[in-house]
């Protein structure tokens, strides 16, 4: 067996870490730097027409709520495992936020939360992290589909909820179709083993987040001059999340593809091309680009508990 100097280990997990690290942001700049859609003279003179330190100010609080709500959701499910504190579950969901940005379907948010916990909890956290990532999914599709019925798309709706029927239906019965590695069935019966009022307060705080970023996108909407009446704008921003969110993709992606469905539902209401980039793209750097440069530092500074060391061969 050949042992591993304990410099050298230390030095290949900050290596690791570096590499995620860069990763995540090179990810970012070239989806900022590439986007030829990005006309910023126009933004530039939209923004000194209407500058207002105030409204900034509001933008990035409401970035700072959107998260936060996250944080607070992530504190309330870990209790099932472990109590932890809001600075814990702040370097957890940052730092995990980080690893997924350039994982499929955000794969690497739930083995970062996990390496924060013991090994023989790493189940558990999973599954955990899956119910906190389920009410958004819950919220999305509930809002998107009553976006879609408002704005005239009938047969979208119907369409998706009885294949959301037929799915949960044939899920259940089959048991082969399995989410994360666990069967409809055993989610529901995992499910019931949390305390109701944890659920609730998921529930709550899910909403919350939902309502937050969605009229953040509205609110940014209003600062670009797009006149449209508050209900048209926000079925139209919860029918574009909505149908974002069920095709998988990475997350470094995801604004690119919230903005093509942005641009095409949006251009339909005559709103400029450009403002839709605009705001799509200033959304996803609130919400993505300035947390995931938080997440760095808690990436670097992380510490591989004694039950994650690599094994010696």
């Amino acid at each position: 067996m050949i042992s591993i100097p304990h410099k050298a280990k230390q030095f290949l997990v900050f290596s690791i870490k570096l590499l995620i690290v860069v990763g995540a942001l090179y990810f970012m700049y070239h989806q900022l730097a590439s986007n030829d859609a990005l006309d910023w003279d126009q933004f530039l003179i939209l923004y000194r027409k209407n500058q207002s330190v105030s409204g900034i100010v509001f933008l990035l609080f409401l970035s700072f709520l959107n998260r936060y709500f996250e944080i607070l959701k992530w504190q309330n499910l870990a209790q099932v495992v472990q109590p932890i504190s809001i600075y814990e579950a702040t370097k957890q969901v940052l730092a995990a936020l980080t690893l997924g940005v350039f994982t499929p379907v955000g794969v690497g948010e739930y083995a970062g939360k996990a390496l924060y916990f013991d090994k023989k909890d790493t189940k558990k956290i999973i599954f955990l992290n899956l119910i906190c990532n389920g009410i958004q999914i819950v919220a999305t599709g509930v809002f998107g589909i009553l976006g879609m019925f408002f704005l005239g798309y009938w047969l979208w709706s119907l369409g998706t909820i009885m294949g959301v029927i037929a799915f949960v239906w044939f899920s259940y019965l089959t048991k082969k179709v399995k989410i994360k590695g666990y069967s409809l069935g055993a989610l529901l019966e995992k499910s019931n083993e949390i305390p109701k009022p944890i659920h609730r307060k998921n529930f709550i705080l899910g909403m919350c987040r939902y309502v937050v970023f969605s009229h953040q996108y509205y609110f940014l909407f209003l600062a670009f001059d797009v006149d449209l009446p508050y209900t048209t704008l926000m079925a139209t921003i919860t029918t574009v999340y909505f149908l974002a969110s069920v095709i998988p993709s990475f997350q470094f992606l995801d604004f690119a593809l919230k903005g093509s469905l942005a641009v095409y539902f949006f251009g339909i209401l005559e709103v400029n091309e450009w403002v839709v980039v605009f705001v799509t793209t200033l959304m996803w750097f609130l919400n993505v680009v300035l947390p995931v440069i938080i997440g760095s530092y808690f990436v670097l500074i992380f510490k591989i508990s004694p039950q994650f060391k690599p094994i010696n061969d």
